[in-house]
């Protein structure tokens, strides 16, 4: 029989005062393992000596990265601190997870994706085609951690919205309310992603690393290890997002499709970045809920 020790780990949570990790504080409440929660005040991940140690002197044995420069548009003025969050401390974790035989789980991007034509689902095995610095950057952390060799899940996600930060939904349920008439793009279409689906997503991966490991977790299990992709079900475009968030929201604000270039940008974003689900669904044995499923129970909680 294992004893209750060996039924705990610790989990290391990234970036935890963003969108997902706050998510993440929710959903590991009920857990067993010990989840250890930072932001850049409790572990700056820039600082490898800083990660190396904290991994260690933490026993740690799940690594969740939540961590991102995520300001597209400020990313192109300033790379290099987009490089350093995305790429250059990604390597870092990646680093501290290969030498205390833990695993990375790390946040990707439909981003590196960005400039690749055409309107079927992205697959994980789809050459990358980033367009601005916010991508590459993110590309640049997924191949940091595959350079490394540490066990590894890279979840690639999209649209990505919640009740905490900052995010699509809240500016719309803003902007709707205290506006008459509002323009939206429907020229750049994908697929929302409430972050608590990502984060119920990312507990059934941890639970799975402690059953292929007998709970012990003394040696890496790489079966699990690659890159999957997560967003809710369901093809729309930021303007049908748009719609539905104001109705829900009970605003009447009259909203118009427009094109993407009457919104001048330094970055092209994804025209088209519906993520292929099928090997996460398939691995995780799990159903995922349609958008309008989780825009409504996000909606409420607001």
């Amino acid at each position: 029989m294992l004893n209750e020790k060996e039924l705990k780990m610790n989990i290391l949570v990234t970036g935890a005062n963003g969108q997902l990790g706050n998510e993440m504080r929710i959903v590991s409440k009920g857990s067993s393992d010990l989840y250890i929660f930072t932001d850049v005040e409790e572990l700056d991940i820039t600082s490898r000596d800083a990660v190396m140690d904290f991994v260690k002197e933490n026993d740690i044995k799940v690594v969740v990265n939540c961590a991102a420069y995520t300001n597209v548009d400020k990313a192109e003025d300033d790379e290099a601190t987009a490089e350093l969050i995305n790429a250059q401390a990604v390597g870092y974790l990646a680093e501290a997870c290969k030498a205390n035989d833990a695993t990375l789980i790390h946040i990707s991007t439909d981003y590196v994706f960005g400039g690749n034509d055409g309107n079927t689902p992205r697959t994980e095995d789809e050459p990358v085609n980033p367009t601005g610095a916010y991508g590459r950057t993110k590309l640049h952390g997924e191949q940091a951690i595959q350079k490394v060799g540490c066990n590894y899940l890279i979840i690639r996600t999209a649209w990505l919205y919640s009740e905490f930060g900052n995010n699509f939904v809240k500016t719309m349920r803003r902007l709707t309310s205290e506006r008459d008439t509002l323009n939206v793009v429907f020229d750049q279409i994908g697929t929302p992603t409430y972050a608590l689906d990502l984060a119920n997503a990312i507990m059934k991966f941890i639970e799975i690393l402690k059953k292929e490991n007998n709970y012990q977790l003394s040696t890496v299990n790489t079966q699990l290890s690659g890159v999957y992709h997560f967003s809710n079900e369901g093809v729309i475009s930021w303007y049908d997002f748009a719609k539905e968030i104001c109705e829900l929201s009970g605003n009447t604000c009259d909203i118009q499709p427009c094109h993407s270039d009457e919104f001048p940008s330094k970055v092209k974003r994804p025209s088209y970045s519906v993520l292929d689900k099928t090997k996460i669904k398939n691995r995780l044995n799990i159903t995922i809920p349609h958008w309008k499923e989780s825009l409504k129970k996000c909606i409420n909680k607001l």
